[in-house]
């Protein structure tokens, strides 16, 4: 069973993320270790996800007069493919929803296979330069 809280540890979850984007660093030459991951994730709105109560990943959230930045949705690869980020990215719709957010916007690498599941959900590309798709979708 998939539930989420607020995080509860931050180091934690910068690690979840720090396992699942390393590729994508090393891809892009980026030098972005955890504690530089930790550094930014301070002040967002950080949800832990749980699966059967074990910490599996991270939705992180910021606000502004544009409406909600999805800054992160991460699932522990063991727990990949398996329709729990889709399941995560409805919660983060509802958490946007639930503070008046009129879309939620996000951004994924071009070379994430993440960007098929946020097409899928109905996310349209606004966007693009060289290493990202920029995506949003309106909240009704």
């Amino acid at each position: 069973m998939i539930s989420y809280r607020p995080t509860d540890d931050l180091s934690k979850s910068a690690e979840i993320t720090y396992q699942n984007m390393r590729s994508y660093y090393e891809h892009y030459s980026v030098d972005w270790e955890q504690p530089k991951i930790l550094e930014q994730i301070q002040g967002l709105d950080n949800w832990d996800i749980l699966y059967n109560d074990e910490l599996i990943g991270a939705i992180r959230l910021s606000f502004d007069d544009q409406g909600c930045y999805l800054r992160d949705l991460q699932i522990a690869e063991p727990f990949q493919n398996q329709g729990l980020g889709a399941k995560a990215l409805s919660q983060s719709m509802q958490l946007a929803r639930n503070l008046d957010a009129t879309n939620l916007r996000l951004r994924v690498f071009k070379i994430s296979p993440a960007q098929h599941l946020y097409i899928r959900e109905g996310f349209l590309v606004s966007s693009e330069d060289e290493r990202f798709l920029y995506m949003v979708q309106e909240i009704s």
